[in-house]
């Protein structure tokens, strides 16, 4: 009789347990530095080669550990935080799992240095795939060394599935700066390939936050402080003039562990609401004090997902909390009763109002609705007079074929000129020049054709004639205009990575960007077609669509960046077009390789066949 289910060895088990807690060297480092936490420590260095890849070290001057604490600090299940189940709901402590230090042993060369103050000599322990190659004493500070080399070298597997350099320093970061926005106290450093990337001083949580952020939030952030029996609730919110197209500078820690939560962030947008814009983000770094038996931190691995006693409590509290904040600095919604310049140019404002027209005025029936009793709901009957002068209102208004009284609301779609007569074929669809187009709900535009009519969706059929633009210019780059005064735009650390990885492909369609001290660019040209004085915010949306864009085919970072720019480019829906602009649109629609859809397939127009339309109307 043969056994089909057998236990595996322990180095196979510890890789499978890697799996879930060390994703990528960003897991390695976020659990690093919180064990450095954990262990008492006021200073705190993070040293990493090839984003962390080849190297991965942390230097803390903690409490250190005893020659067989070391030991045991690598074998599954091993902590010094929990000694009973009901630890598990009263942890305030960060790395707890007890198989961080074992997963990293399973998939990299360890080495680890500590020692404990009371001891003369510390302790050295070598682990490569699980196996202990070496214990020896040591001559090191007090606290530990740890260091991680060669990652994921026994499971080529998982490594070929690491991304970029760049996008890995990127994640490495983003855990870096979340554990020391936690701990504003503790001081802390990184360094990548021997360069100092930070050096963050000890200090407050405001000293911290300006740090991360940048100096540009030194008085642009309200501070937000309540406290009650259940929770306490403090840190910063950026003022509405900080609000961004990105999430980048977001940050909710619950017991000084970072964790996101749509449901809390939902609470900050609702308290800015009238503010900002609702396409913008606001900017804040909270932090919540709550009795740890009313949060559950085990509901994912990475604890970063939680779950609280009574999630509306928490909810109210904090959009609470932001709006006492913003009326205490009187940050609040206003309206603006100043006259604008161009209603005080009008006739009625500027000309003197005759007799003639006071009398003419006062004999109407809409002056009699006013200044009469019992006229609100009276209708009266309308003679031809009046009709005729309603009608001379309308006479005078520009017609659809009026070209030169109408103006483009569009800021990033040019009008072209093209020679009368039909567009060019496209599926069989012809569109006459000299028709008068009809938008519906500023959104849809109908086209009559040959053989019924197409509606056409203005900003997906835009879409599909940016992408096809910019997809050329990668084989001929993008003319660009220089910038007269070039815009200078600081991001947050995670974002100033991602722009530098994308500067060249950004450069093929027009953006001429440059590096400009730490975390800053100065932009000193656009593509030639885009209109200036919106180059920042156009960066910071491209950005955010670029972090978030999801899609189920691999692709390259270039088609990346030309599907988000041609999505942010394009015009939207509710933005009023005239006669030369909707023509243009469907005749630079129809010259497209392919017309019909947008580059992730949604239909750009619909075609309605006479015959189609026929059967709808018969018996």
């Amino acid at each position: 009789m043969t056994n089909s289910i057998h236990l595996l060895p322990d180095h196979i088990a510890n890789q499978i347990a890697a799996g879930e807690v060390i994703q990528r060297p960003a897991s390695a480092v976020k659990e690093l530095l919180e064990n450095a936490v954990d262990a008492g420590a006021t200073e705190i260095k993070l040293i990493i080669n090839d984003a962390g890849k080849a190297l991965i070290q942390v230097i803390d001057n903690g409490k250190g550990m005893n020659p067989i604490d070391a030991q045991n600090s690598f074998a599954r299940h091993a902590t010094s935080k929990i000694s009973s189940i009901e630890d598990l709901f009263q942890i305030r402590t960060m790395g707890f799992r007890g198989e961080a230090l074992a997963s990293i042993a399973a998939v990299a060369q360890v080495t680890l240095k500590t020692r404990q103050a009371q001891d003369e000599l510390g302790t050295k322990v070598e682990i490569e795939n699980s196996n202990v190659n070496e214990t020896s004493p040591i001559a090191c500070p007090v606290g530990t060394n740890i260091s991680m080399k060669n990652l994921f070298f026994n499971i080529p597997a998982r490594r070929n599935f690491l991304k970029s350099n760049s996008a890995e320093l990127k994640h490495i970061i983003e855990e870096f700066t979340r554990v020391a926005l936690a701990f504003p106290e503790i001081y802390f450093s990184l360094t990548n390939n021997g360069q100092d990337v930070f050096h963050w001083e000890g200090g407050s949580f405001k000293q911290r936050a300006i740090h991360v952020l940048g100096n540009s939030y030194q008085t642009k952030l309200v501070a937000v402080g309540e406290k009650t029996d259940y929770l306490t609730i403090s840190g910063f919110v950026g003022k509405p003039d900080t609000a961004k197209k990105t999430r980048s500078d977001q940050y909710f820690f619950v017991n000084r562990r970072f964790i996101k939560s749509p449901y809390l962030h939902h609470a900050i947008a609702n308290a800015f609401e009238g503010l900002i814009p609702k396409e913008n983000f606001p900017s804040y770094l909270l932090y919540i004090d709550v009795d740890p038996s009313r949060v559950d931190i085990n509901v994912h691995p990475t604890k970063q997902e939680i779950k609280f006693e009574d999630d509306k409590i928490i909810y109210a509290f904090v959009q609470a909390a932001v709006k006492h904040a913003l009326a205490q600095f009187s940050i609040a919604p206003s309206l603006d009763f100043s006259l604008d310049a161009d209603f005080q140019q009008l006739d009625g404002i500027q000309k003197p109002f005759t007799e003639e027209q006071r009398n003419s005025a006062a004999s109407s029936s809409l002056y009699a609705g006013f200044t009469q009793k019992n006229q609100a709901h009276f209708i009266p009957r309308v003679s031809d007079a009046e009709k005729k002068e309603w009608k001379s209102f309308f006479s005078d208004l520009p017609t659809s074929g009026d070209e030169n009284n109408l103006t483009s609301n569009s800021d990033s779609f040019i009008v072209k000129s093209s020679s009368m007569g039909l567009y060019k074929e496209s599926n069989g669809i012809k569109v006459n020049e000299d028709t008068t187009l009809l938008q519906v709900n500023n959104t849809y535009i109908i086209a009559p054709t040959a053989s019924g009519f197409i509606m056409v969706n203005q900003q997906l059929a835009h879409e599909r004639v940016l992408y096809e633009k910019y997809q050329k210019a990668t084989v001929h780059p993008h003319a660009t205009q220089k910038s007269l005064f070039p815009v200078v735009m600081e991001l947050g650390v995670a974002d100033a990575i991602l722009l530098e990885d994308i500067i060249e492909d950004l450069a093929v369609i027009g953006y001429e960007i440059e590096p400009f001290g730490q975390n800053s660019f100065i932009i000193q040209g656009i593509p030639a077609d885009v209109i200036s004085g919106n180059e920042k915010n156009a960066i910071e949306l491209l950005l955010e669509q670029f972090k978030h864009f999801s899609g189920d085919i691999k692709f390259s970072k270039r088609e990346k960046i030309i599907r988000c720019m041609a999505r942010q480019s394009a015009i939207k829906s509710g933005q009023s077009l005239t006669q030369k602009e909707m023509h243009s649109l469907i005749e630079s629609l129809l010259e497209c390789e392919i017309s019909t859809l947008t580059a992730s397939g949604a239909p750009t127009y619909i075609d309605f066949k006479e015959s189609y339309l026929d059967g709808l109307f018969s018996k």
